[in-house]
């Protein structure tokens, strides 16, 4: 085990500058630098992944959507499931706006493959199709916008092997099996420590994106044997659940945290000393840049 406790480390937030986006730099800058009429007409429906209201990072990719959808002038819907698990809700909420048939669907995917026969559904009813946050296989819609979710794994997982000087075992929290996102984190940082000989992962657990199981899945990992020297959180939910298992058993200065995004919780843990580092994105770009395309 390395005793962190016994040395001092430099909180580090990591910052992710680059959101991907597979549209031509000079469309976007022109759009948004010089926004069309108005026109009330123009409908789009942007479908979340999760609507839940206690995930700020979704809050603020709303606002985003909305930032756009007043500057461009076009009538914006937000709709999703409450959680992110429930892919069998999120594809049916695709049926259904399909059959109202807006100008755009701006979709945030569950699952990168159970959404696909959705998305064909989408193109073949003449509807533009934008992608945010999480793709689809295959490329299927017209633009697609995002953190580059494997190089900022990359941060997190550098930033991890760092505070073990290299060695120690290391759990990886993530959400949602089969999500695009989680699939590409854990790949990054999977990539990365395995680069380091003295440095083991226990395994990847998924807390279903519920910050409950998301403290249950870190409690009884710091309570068994052996206990992990660091843990990767690879977003907001798993981050904070993580973080309140690390401080109630008091092992913020034996195991070090490092997790995504910048909740006011996180923010606090972050400043306390249980958070060592967290990796940003900008979710706000990305809701407005969906909504611009």
């Amino acid at each position: 085990m390395v005793p962190i406790g016994s040395r001092r480390l430099v909180i580090q937030i990591v910052k992710i500058l680059s959101v991907v986006a597979v549209i031509t730099a000079g469309f976007i800058a022109w759009r948004l630098l010089v926004p069309p009429p108005v026109n009330q007409h123009t409908r789009i429906v942007v479908i979340f992944k999760s609507t839940d209201p206690t995930i700020v990072y979704w809050q603020i990719v709303k606002a985003g959507v909305e930032s756009a959808a007043k500057n461009f002038g076009v009538d914006v819907r937000v709709m999703g499931p409450m959680q992110e698990k429930d892919i069998v809700s999120q594809i049916k909420m695709v049926d259904r706006v399909i059959n109202e048939h807006p100008a755009a669907i701006v979709l945030a995917a569950d699952d990168h493959n159970a959404l696909i026969p959705a998305a064909d559904h989408i193109r073949s009813a003449g509807i533009k199709l934008v992608t945010i946050d999480s793709g689809l296989n295959g490329g299927i819609s017209s633009s697609f916008i995002a953190t580059d979710n494997e190089a900022a794994a990359k941060k997190a997982g550098t930033l991890t092997a760092q505070l073990l000087n290299g060695t120690g075992t290391v759990a990886i929290v993530s959400y949602v099996k089969g999500t695009t996102t989680a699939i590409q984190r854990e790949l990054g940082v999977s990539k990365v420590l395995s680069r380091y000989p003295g440095i083991r992962i226990l395994g990847t657990y998924y807390s279903q994106d519920l910050q409950q199981r998301a403290y249950s899945i870190t409690r009884k990992l710091l309570l068994g044997h052996p206990r992990p020297d660091a843990i990767v959180a690879l977003n907001e939910v798993a981050t904070v659940g993580a973080a309140n298992a690390l401080a109630g058993l008091h092992l913020q200065d034996r195991v070090a945290l490092v997790g995504f995004d910048n909740s006011p919780a996180e923010i606090r843990y972050l400043e306390a000393g249980v958070i060592k580092g967290i990796v940003l994105q900008k979710p706000f770009n990305i809701g407005y840049l969906g909504v611009a395309t």
